[in-house]
């Protein structure tokens, strides 16, 4: 394990008995947000040997965890009794315990608002609970993406407004989050931990936590680099796919498949990374986190002009296909405007039901909006849950999957390529169908009905 930090001074009774209590895993572990990044980060805290105590504000997703129940679809249960039945995980909707925790981990929505600007509402209202009850020896984690800074700047003043000094009597640390659900190559602990902590005892801290954690940590000179670390992740991620998605609107307009290209390219062995185009994009990081960083460089005078265009080019995303779609289907004869379209998969990727800034719900909106009607197919999200930019849609149902339903629809849009779905009965029952991911070319699938988007 590499080090980045070093302090000669003499360790304060904090510092050290925190220290202790970690390398013995007799820390308590305490984890605020139980949600995509929090719960495996809690079962994989649990396995190591520590004590957690996980809250929440969802007092329902509480109760399931209490009750031994996971309600994240690639998280068994299993592995929550285990933990709950060892005595190893709780979890709370009190956040007036926040006191009995060594150490605070931060796994908390950092959404934008409508106009694009970052959102720390969540992160900052996570401060003001842990600072009403905060106490010397402890350490915090902030895991949530956000931009340089945020742990300094935002963190800290609201911790130290109590009169307790960071670095003396509680220590401040970065830690971002790389998970990728349902990803099965790569879990929380197989994944490099990045860490920046606010001086050298808080790196110290943080770096012996999560190295007995994770298979190995990456500590960086400051929280502000951790900061930066991640963002540059998820731009490196959204520049590439708005590459792709321009070129295939380009090679398609030229009559050139831009899957077949790019299956090519990527037999260079040097030189050259694949990035496959969609229909737009989701989940939570690569559609928000360039925008953190687009907004904290205003402060400075610099315009991100190359991060903005990458935005803007994946936001038009699900505008090109809702246009691709309305040809294909005007071209059977049939006026879109009253069509019956299904949309296999609601999931914002393939293999979980994670609706987090899925693409599919815009594509409903834009599509119902040119007066066609929708359904949806996932075997992944029964329902559609309640999102902040989609609360209309709601409640809808996901309908089953059949020859006799499939002829019923005038078009059929695979928006998300799960593995599960038959897409062998779409191409032998759908009468259209517009493929937003070369799932039915990968199945081996062929027809003149079977479209590209």
């Amino acid at each position: 394990m590499s080090t980045a930090y070093t302090n000669n001074s003499e360790p304060t009774v904090e510092l050290s008995g925190l220290l202790a209590a970690i390398r013995d895993r007799r820390a308590t572990v305490g984890i605020i947000g139980l949600g995509y990044v929090g719960l495996p980060l809690a079962l994989t805290a649990v396995k190591a040997g520590f004590t957690v105590l996980g809250f929440d504000i969802n007092e329902t997703h509480v109760a399931q965890l209490n009750r031994r129940e996971s309600y994240i679809g690639h998280i068994p249960s299993g592995q929550v009794a285990e933990a709950v039945e060892q005595g190893r995980l709780e979890a709370t909707a009190d956040f007036d315990r926040l006191g009995e925790p060594d150490a605070i981990l931060i796994c908390v929505p950092t959404p934008l608002t409508k106009h694009r600007e970052p959102d720390l509402s969540y992160v900052e209202a996570s401060a003001r609970m842990i600072a009403r009850r905060l106490r010397k020896g402890q350490l915090i984690v902030l895991e949530s993406t956000t931009y340089p800074g945020t742990t300094e700047e935002v963190l800290k003043p609201i911790l130290e407004a109590t009169g307790l000094k960071c670095g003396t009597d509680f220590f401040l640390a970065f830690s971002p989050e790389r998970e990728d659900p349902g990803n099965p190559d790569f879990s929380t602990s197989t994944i490099p931990k990045v860490i920046g902590g606010d001086g050298s005892d808080a790196l110290a801290l943080a770096d012996a936590l999560y190295s007995q954690l994770v298979v190995t940590t990456v500590p960086v000179s400051s929280a502000a680099t951790a900061e930066a670390v991640k963002l540059t992740e998820n731009i490196f991620r959204a520049v590439n796919i708005a590459l792709v998605n321009e070129l295939k609107v380009v090679y398609a307009a030229m009559g050139i498949d831009v899957w077949e290209v790019i299956d090519a390219a990527k037999t260079k062995p040097f030189g050259f990374m694949p990035f496959y185009p969609g229909p737009g994009l989701g989940g939570h990081c690569i559609p928000i986190d360039p925008f953190y960083l687009t907004w904290k460089a205003r402060e400075f005078d610099i315009t991100t002009r190359f991060i903005e265009l990458a935005g803007e080019i994946n936001t038009r995303m699900p505008y090109y296909v809702v246009d691709r779609l309305a040809e294909a289907v005007d071209r059977t004869g049939k006026a879109f405007s009253g069509s019956r379209i299904l949309i296999v998969g609601i999931a914002y990727k393939k293999n979980v039901g994670d609706m987090r800034e899925s693409p599919s719900l815009k594509l409903i909106e834009l599509i119902e909006a040119r007066g066609a009607r929708t359904e949806y197919f996932d075997p992944y999200v029964p329902v559609i849950p309640m999102t902040r930019e989609h609360a209309g849609l709601a409640g809808r149902r996901s309908v089953e999957l059949n020859a006799a339903t499939l002829a019923d629809y005038d078009a059929v849009l695979v928006a998300t390529d799960h593995d599960n779905v038959d897409y062998r009965l779409i191409a032998e029952s759908g009468t259209l169908i517009v493929d937003t991911r070369n799932a039915l070319l990968r199945a081996g699938l062929h027809g003149s009905h079977i479209v590209k988007a």
